[in-house]
């Protein structure tokens, strides 16, 4: 009898065995779901009504998302969003890949504190950041006072109202955000590559360069991934820097997608539309960053 009671009691035993780690994922879980996926949720369900945000609403469908495809400044505010990724992702990830080999290969002294320097825009609030470049940007700031001091006064000028400039102006802000964060992901990942991999290069007559692209590069393609990644989703979801530099002025020269969610339902009281600016942009930094992050790890297992 005793027998026949334990085994009527093994496939319970076995299922709260199964479900025990889920027990303990399951309050990150709830917090995961109210505070992310139920709005995300409500945003795709407001994206299909037309509606100011108080009041009535009428049912659009998938309205919203057809006007978007033709509303030429959500299609400018995508495309500044995909021009700052150059200067979030792209150039970072260059300058960041030539400082860690340097610093990597020139041991340099006092290598803790440069990484606190170099990491310290990560710490700073972005409003904070924003409010100090608008001042270095402005007709009587500080960039412009460098260039009288060495002779280029001529070139100086409001950076962030001259429509051609004021993206760029922008996006070297983002630049400098950035290029600490991915120096510090790729110099740890260098960190890790043993000493003898260079010795064994320095004897065979291999110089820096050789280095560089033989030993150092395929030994951080899981870093850049990550850094890629992170700058990304930084590049495409920003929002203080423009709001406080240039209030995605002058005219719509730097306006983004993210600028556009709060222009449209808190200035145009168009929530359904801001609703679809949100929803697609989700789905843009989700598919850009699924498709890095195959292919960083389709070639991390390559190697």
């Amino acid at each position: 009898m005793a027998a026949r009671t334990r085994r009527a009691r093994r496939p319970s035993a076995v299922v709260e065995g199964r479900l025990t780690p889920y027990l303990y994922i399951l309050p990150a879980f709830l917090v995961y779901g109210m505070f992310l996926l139920y709005p995300l949720i409500r945003a795709g369900q407001f994206s299909l009504y037309d509606w100011p945000g108080f009041g009535a609403s009428r049912f659009v469908g998938l309205g919203n998302y057809v006007d978007l495809m033709s509303d030429d400044r959500f299609l400018d505010a995508i495309t500044h969003a995909l021009t700052l990724i150059f200067f979030y992702s792209i150039m970072p990830l260059v300058v960041g890949l030539v400082l860690a080999a340097i610093l990597r290969r020139g041991q340099v002294r006092g290598l803790s504190f440069f990484r606190v320097v170099i990491f310290m825009p990560q710490v700073i609030a972005l409003v904070v950041v924003a409010v100090a470049w608008h001042q270095i940007y402005s007709p009587n700031g500080l960039l412009n006072d460098a260039l009288d001091v060495v002779g280029l006064g001529h070139l100086a000028r409001g950076w962030l109202g001259d429509p051609n400039l004021a993206l760029p102006a922008v996006g070297m802000i983002g630049f400098w955000l950035s290029t600490g964060l991915v120096m510090l992901l790729l110099l740890a990942g260098m960190g890790r590559i043993p000493n003898d991999l260079y010795e064994a290069a320095r004897l065979d007559g291999a110089g820096p360069v050789r280095e560089f692209l033989a030993i150092s590069l395929p030994s951080v393609k899981a870093e850049i991934t990550t850094a890629l990644v992170l700058t990304i989703i930084a590049a495409l979801k920003t929002f203080d820097l423009v709001y406080v530099t240039t209030s995605g002025g002058p005219g719509t020269a730097t306006t983004v997608p993210s600028y556009e969610v709060y222009n449209r339902a808190f200035n145009l009281k168009e929530v359904g539309s801001a609703s679809a600016v949100a929803i697609v942009l989700t789905i843009l930094v989700f598919g850009i960053n699924v498709v890095i992050s195959r292919i960083g790890e389709e070639k991390v297992v390559a190697r």
